[in-house]
């Protein structure tokens, strides 16, 4: 089991914008951010539900792909979430839809952050 993940990006305030936006669908918001002086002298910032478990760092971008998958409760959620995406800036890397090769309820989405990272949101429910 994943506590939390954490990774730098090139751009702090754009990739709050995208998470900020391509989270609210799946109902992860933006809990807070640890200023610099607390931190080292970089910002972090943690998104989650109930806790942060989702965090950004504003220094040492990652570099390399990076794949992070949401649960999604429903298949809704995952469109709204490649919607939200996209209007944020995303750039596609798998439209909403089955992926049955990984399983037969498999339902998944895919966008591509500020920084090219593949973040990923699947349903595991059937279709309803």
């Amino acid at each position: 089991m994943i506590d939390h993940v954490t990774f730098g990006v090139r751009d702090f305030d754009r990739s709050l914008a995208f998470y900020d936006e391509a989270f609210a669908p799946l109902g992860v918001t933006r809990l807070f951010t640890v200023p610099p002086e607390h931190t080292e002298g970089v910002s972090v910032t943690g998104y989650g539900d109930t806790r942060p478990w989702f965090w950004i760092a504003e220094a040492d971008a990652t570099k390399g792909k990076l794949h992070i998958c949401l649960t999604a409760k429903t298949r809704a959620e995952v469109d709204a979430f490649h919607a939200a995406a996209l209007a944020a800036g995303g750039v596609d890397n798998g439209a909403p839809g089955p992926r049955p090769h990984y399983h037969a309820d498999y339902y998944g989405a895919f966008v591509l952050d500020p920084d090219g990272h593949n973040i990923e949101a699947v349903c595991h429910a059937p279709e309803s």
